[in-house]
């Protein structure tokens, strides 16, 4: 107290690792000094470090109840406020044994810790969820783009776990990606269900090369696991399809704004020209209509803001279904308001109701590290849904995305292993594989050499899986096949055919492995490392260490020590805002290729372990 009277600013200082005195203070726990600091000193509340960890998550280490009292109650510091890595106050009370301190943030939010949940729900590429429930079943599908099979399509019974079951196309004949970009391809797909029957519609995006750049298909199934139909085309132009069925009738509707049009029986066919219902509340890029049928109100829900920072959902109604919509006097539903939280670009939900009457919206979020770069793509997150005396739905109070949150009142439920729909679900491929480009055996995976490069958008047969956290390793073992001059074989980090780093066995005139950066239109080549001239059909142990932006390459040939490949700094390039070259908005991979050129090659892996790790 002394030393800020006479000197306030020093408030302000940092200690040798760059945090504030206001956090130190706080991390003693002493309530005195917290008071004066919050009540005298020129110290603001919203501070937090490097880590977005703020006064509650310091004054937690400390254990002291009364403090923490002070900071939720007086202050209005959250006990669920989550750090870059999204831990909370309440977890840090938990980890650390504070039992007195852990009882009183259970009062506060009314829910012990084994009845949390975190958000995202699904890390990793899971954007733009819409989700349908069918009795006790939950089912979701997200935006696949050009990776195959496409349009995912997911299952639950307690809105937290999830697993796919199937896919909306699994026909490579009708997939139709061959010639696409990255970033195009199934973009917003949607599910709804109606008298036994569910329907999946999404956005087929074209390349910019020709007139027509955006067409909307339909499938349905009698099974939510499908098959589903050949995809229906509908030639209208827009984005981000749903589907609104009412008394036999059944409508589409599209962007910009909420445009509906009618479609036929089966919905395989535009009946009525597209007619717009409502702009939108900002009334910028607005996309990702739904419409809800609720308590005679037809409810019409946003996305609004672009897929970026500042993205958010509004709502609207109308007691007819062709208006005119009011606009909700609490818009945005939904729009993360703190520029340094971890969870960003909140948007494009989908209203579901449990069978016990609770609401939940499920939407997309980012998560960003570095100098604001979404290496997982967009994610799904989920809140709640409370309806206001007047009958307007808010989600999570209007207080943005939360990290931790109350489960549903629903059963628990973990899904078993990954069903057997051909391969395991985890896998995807850029664009179709070539018949026998990828055979999962017994023992392992053998991969048919692409006669295309990585670079190429004709390469085939990479087989990826999402990367799910900022921290994982990712390992295989590879057979070293007999290379001719050119070939290549490896485990690679991959965005698309623009961004992508891996760790390859190679050849020219002799075995060699290296590690290789491919960033827009150059590429970087680390140095090379030799390997015996006898190699070939010797196993040879790939692995890359991720934390954040770095990569740490390391390899060991059967019988030898490990080596280090390369180690990478920064492989900013993998993240949607690395480079600006074609549509980035989908998320980091890893998996494992083969390069053939002109000549045939096979290369068989075994033992791929990916494995998340705790920040």
């Amino acid at each position: 107290k002394r030393i800020l009277e006479e000197n306030p600013p020093l408030i302000d200082e940092v200690d040798e690792d760059g945090v504030l005195m206001a956090l130190l203070a706080a991390k003693t726990g002493n309530l005195n000094l917290v008071r004066y600091i919050v009540e005298y000193s020129r110290a603001s509340m919203n501070i937090t470090d490097k880590n977005q960890k703020n006064m509650l998550h310091y004054a937690a280490m400390s254990g002291n109840v009364a403090t923490c009292k002070y900071l939720v109650e007086r202050v209005g510091l959250s006990p669920l406020s989550g750090d870059i890595n999204l831990l909370t106050p309440y977890e840090i009370a938990h980890e650390n044994k504070f039992f007195d301190l852990e009882e009183y943030f259970q009062e506060e939010t009314g829910a012990p810790l084994e009845k949390m949940y975190h958000n995202p729900i699904r890390t990793g590429m899971y954007p733009d969820p819409s989700i349908v429930r069918v009795g006790e079943d939950y089912y979701m599908v997200n935006s696949s783009f050009i990776y195959y099979p496409c349009i995912p399509v997911s299952t639950s019974k307690d809105l937290i776990h999830w697993k796919i079951i199937g896919y909306a196309i699994t026909n490579p004949e009708w997939a139709g990606l061959q010639h696409l970009e990255g970033g195009r391809g199934y973009w917003a797909p949607d599910i709804s269900y109606y008298k036994g029957r569910f329907y999946i519609t999404a956005t087929y995006r074209l390349n910019d090369d020709g007139t027509v750049y955006r067409k909307q298909i339909v499938v349905s199934s009698d099974r939510p696991e499908g098959p589903y139909s050949k995809p229906a085309v509908i030639d209208e132009d827009g984005i981000d399809p749903s589907i609104f069925h009412e008394n036999g009738r059944h409508y589409m509707l599209l962007n910009r704004g909420a445009r509906i049009l009618e479609l036929n029986e089966d919905c395989t066919k535009q009946i009525s020209e597209a007619e717009l219902l409502y702009y939108g509340d900002q009334k910028r890029a607005p996309e990702g209509p739904h419409l809800l049928k609720k308590d005679g109100y037809c409810y019409l829900f946003l996305a609004e803001g672009g897929t970026g920072a500042g993205h958010r959902i509004s709502v609207a109604r109308s007691k007819t279904l062709m208006g005119n919509y009011e606009p909700c006097p609490y818009n945005p539903i939904m729009r993360q308001m703190d520029e340094g939280a971890a969870i960003q670009r909140c948007g494009h939900g989908k209203p579901v109701c449990t069978q016990n009457g609770e609401w939940y919206m499920v939407y997309l979020c980012g998560r960003m590290i570095g100098d604001g770069y979404s290496m997982l793509g967009r994610e799904t997150a989920l809140d709640p849904i409370s309806w206001t005396a007047d009958g307007w739905p808010v989600v999570n109070g209007l207080k943005g995305p939360s990290v931790l949150q109350k489960k549903p009142d629903l059963p628990v439920w973990m899904p078993e292993e990954e069903p057997d729909i051909g391969w395991n679900p985890k896998w995807m491929t850029p664009r179709a594989p070539e018949p026998e480009g990828i055979r999962f055996l017994s023992s392992g995976i053998r991969i048919k050499g692409s006669r295309f490069p990585l670079r190429d958008v004709a390469a085939k047969n990479i087989l990826l899986q999402r990367q799910t956290s900022f921290c994982f390793t990712a390992e295989t073992e590879l057979v070293i096949p007999g290379l001719t001059g050119g070939q290549e074989a490896g485990l690679v980090c991959y965005y698309d055919e623009n961004t992508w780093v891996c760790l390859a066995v190679c050849r020219e005139n002799s075995y060699y492995i290296q590690v290789k950066e491919h960033i827009g239109d150059k590429d970087v080549l680390h140095e090379r490392q030799m390997l015996p001239c006898d190699c070939s059909g010797k196993k040879i142990s790939l692995k890359v260490e991720t934390e954040y932006l770095k990569r740490r390459f390391t390899y060991r040939l059967q019988g030898e020590e490990k080596h280090i490949a390369a180690e990478i700094a920064n492989v900013y390039y993998l993240c949607d805002e690395g480079i600006h070259m074609g549509k980035r908005f989908t998320g980091a991979m890893t998996g494992i290729y083969a390069v053939a050129g002109e000549h045939k090659l096979y290369a068989d892996f075994f033992n791929f372990i990916y494995q998340d790790i705790e920040a």
